[in-house]
């Protein structure tokens, strides 16, 4: 009998280690499927049809210019380990001054780097102006003539 007892113990004990073993996967936030965000029109929709037609942004804008972001994580947890973080999806609408959509864009985070899925827009050029590519893009741009006033 005791040997019948180590034995269910024993198995009991593999079966708590295998289990704590499998990875679990946890989803937060939400982004619009693609049919979702085929019904938003560039130039045609405004912020309020915008959430109509695919609900209230996870975060807005921080610039002023009235951005929503819709921002899905996907986690795995794995035994007593950290989450870690394994996909994160971004979809950006911008507005124009009028308060129209102006570009709907569609990111992915990979190893830390952004991997754009799909962009409409409604103008030809797309330029990404971050603090950091104008003050390198300015780098050999000066004209000392400028800064002895000789210019």
């Amino acid at each position: 009998m005791t040997g019948r007892k180590t034995c269910a113990v024993l198995v009991a004990c593999v079966l708590i280690m295998v289990v704590g073993c499998t990875p679990l996967y946890q989803n937060h936030g939400y982004i619009p499927s693609d049919e979702q965000l085929a019904d938003v029109l560039v130039g045609v929709d405004t912020r309020d049809t915008v959430v109509d037609l695919i609900g209230p942004p996870s975060a807005g804008s921080v610039t002023g210019g009235g951005e929503y972001f819709y921002v899905q994580s996907r986690f795995r947890l794995l035994g007593p380990l950290e989450a870690k973080e394994i996909t994160r999806e971004i979809v950006a609408i911008q507005f124009d001054e009028t308060g129209l959509v102006s570009n709907v864009e569609k990111f992915r985070l990979d190893n830390g780097n952004v991997v754009i899925l799909s962009r409409r827009v409604t103008q030809d050029l797309v330029r990404d102006t971050t603090f950091l590519r104008q003050l390198f893009g300015s780098v050999g741009r000066f004209n000392a003539g400028d800064f002895l006033g000789d210019g």
